[in-house]
């Protein structure tokens, strides 16, 4: 039995426990919470729930967009916030980073202890525990690579068929009897197989006694860039050549090893209402940044005949990496309320989906302020990489995109829903409403999950939610979940499901 102490909701500390979740569009109600602070409490913890049949999951950082962890069926909450340590393990030769630990966190201390980084998530407030498993995008990953492609092992709680919680360490040495479980780490998101306490890290192929020499090396600063649009006097024509050009510009500039690599954007295309529309970005090229990066603004605006004011700042890594684009992360989001529909593109917009993007922006029939479709560069070294090396199988994109709406109160939730539905489906409507991987689309993330895929009333294309997350590799996922979660005790809307 754990000797962890239950934190009912007669305790004071329940009801920020049952806040701390980012996406208040969900609330779940568990019975109690737990919190750990090491394996040995998790492993009773998770024996506890398993022995009275109670409907388990956990949570590290809160930032599920789905309702995955605040689901009224979920009886016990585990929160590894304590959990935070950040160090270099000696003996397997990798940093380590336990599962509570903000990426923010993260990146602070490897780079003040050693000059490295992991090119792992956007929001510093974003926990490691669910983030890692799910491939991990970020603001480095043209340059790097994902995350999950570094992970070198992990340690896990599982539960067998006996129905006996503990603990098991996998790792990406092809000897190692768990390597199946370690490759389901490297993108089957979390919830699916076991509660993971730690992370390993460094990079495949390279051996050092140095652990500075282990993982990327931090950059000496990093070039910041905003640009904005009016939207008075962007008529639908020039809107369409301003996005034709930045999917032009991703389809010519997403090959791994260039100068272009080292550049991340965000084209943010913002509803009318608002007044005007942006894009946020930044470059990591060292004395060829401002240049890249000014070059890149240019090649989207050109033949637009729009005027765009631009500003520039230059920040340390550091510095940067623990507070990215405050109007991103910064103030208001205590509680956001949103929806978010991802998908991939290899290859840019269509002049049909480029039309229903500027539609859904500028019509009055939804009267709503905070929604917006967003493209993000990608590619780079992401695509140096085979499709089944890893657990994420979308290696050879050029950009990452999203339906997004964010909204204040419950009242204003069907308005931005039917929005944003309305928008994805038209954007494929082709394919049945989904990014059905094809020659243009390539399925969606799993670290951005939408329940609407598992949904016929919204994927009409006939495929099975796990073709858009995981495609070829969802066989091997589901042989591990038998393998290692034989009763099914992990589980959630868009989980690795059993062989049946």
């Amino acid at each position: 039995m754990s000797t962890l102490p239950k934190i009912g909701e007669k305790d004071p500390r329940y009801e920020v426990l049952n806040r701390r979740g980012f996406n208040k569009r969900f609330t779940g109600k568990p019975e109690y919470f737990k919190l750990a602070e090491t394996v040995e409490d998790v492993v009773a913890a998770v024996q506890e729930a398993v022995t009275e049949g109670k409907r388990l999951s956990v949570r590290s950082g809160g930032h599920c967009l789905e309702g995955f962890v605040a689901d009224p069926s979920v009886q016990v909450l585990l929160d590894m916030s304590l959990m935070t340590g950040v160090y270099f393990d000696e003996e397997k030769k990798a940093f380590c980073i336990e599962a509570g630990t903000l990426l923010g966190e993260v990146y602070r201390k490897l780079f003040l202890g050693w000059g490295v980084l992991i090119p792992a998530g956007e929001s510093p407030l974003i926990g490691a525990g669910g983030h890692f498993q799910g491939g991990c995008f970020g603001f480095l990953c043209r340059e790097h690579g994902l995350a999950a492609d570094y992970l070198y092992g992990a340690e896990l709680v599982v539960v067998n068929e006996n129905k006996k919680a503990h603990t098991i360490v996998a790792t990406r040495e092809e000897d190692d009897p768990n390597h199946e479980l370690w490759w389901a780490l490297t993108g089957a998101g979390g919830g699916n197989y076991g509660i993971v306490t730690k992370f390993w890290f460094r990079t495949p192929g390279v051996n050092s006694d140095n652990p500075a020499d282990l993982l990327p090396k931090a950059p000496a600063s990093v070039h910041l860039f905003r640009a904005n649009w009016n939207w008075e006097g962007a008529d639908q024509a020039a809107f369409s050549r301003l996005v034709k050009n930045y999917c032009d510009w991703c389809e010519q500039n997403s090959k791994a090893g260039t100068p272009e690599a080292t550049l991340y954007s965000l084209l943010m295309l913002r509803r009318l209402q608002t007044g005007s529309f942006g894009m946020i970005g930044l470059c990591t090229a060292g004395p060829a940044a401002a240049d890249i990066s000014r070059k890149h603004v240019e090649a989207v605006n050109e033949g637009t005949g729009l005027q765009f004011t631009y500003e520039t700042e230059e920040l340390s890594w550091p510095a940067f990496a623990c507070n990215p684009f405050p109007e991103l992360f910064g103030v208001g989001m205590d509680n956001a309320r949103m929806q978010g529909k991802d998908a991939f593109f290899r290859k840019g917009l269509t002049a049909e989906q480029i039309n229903a993007v500027y539609k859904h922006l500028t019509t009055t029939e939804y009267n709503i302020m905070g929604a917006m479709f967003g493209m993000v560069t990608y590619g780079g070294k992401v695509n140096t990489i085979a499709p089944d090396a890893t657990a994420t199988p979308q290696r050879d994109c050029i950009i990452s995109s999203a339906c997004s709406a964010g909204w204040g109160s419950k009242e204003e939730e069907a308005a931005h829903i039917a929005w944003n539905r309305s928008l994805y489906r038209e954007l494929f409507a082709a394919t049945g409403g989904v990014p059905v991987p094809n020659e243009q689309t390539d399925g969606a993330m799993i670290n951005h999950p939408d329940a609407d895929l598992a949904d016929p009333a919204w994927n009409t294309s006939g495929l099975h939610y796990s073709a858009f997350y995981w495609k070829g590799n969802y066989p091997r996922l589901q042989k591990a979940k038998m393998r290692w979660d034989p009763l099914n005790i992990f589980r959630h809307a868009l989980s690795i499901q059993p062989v049946k």
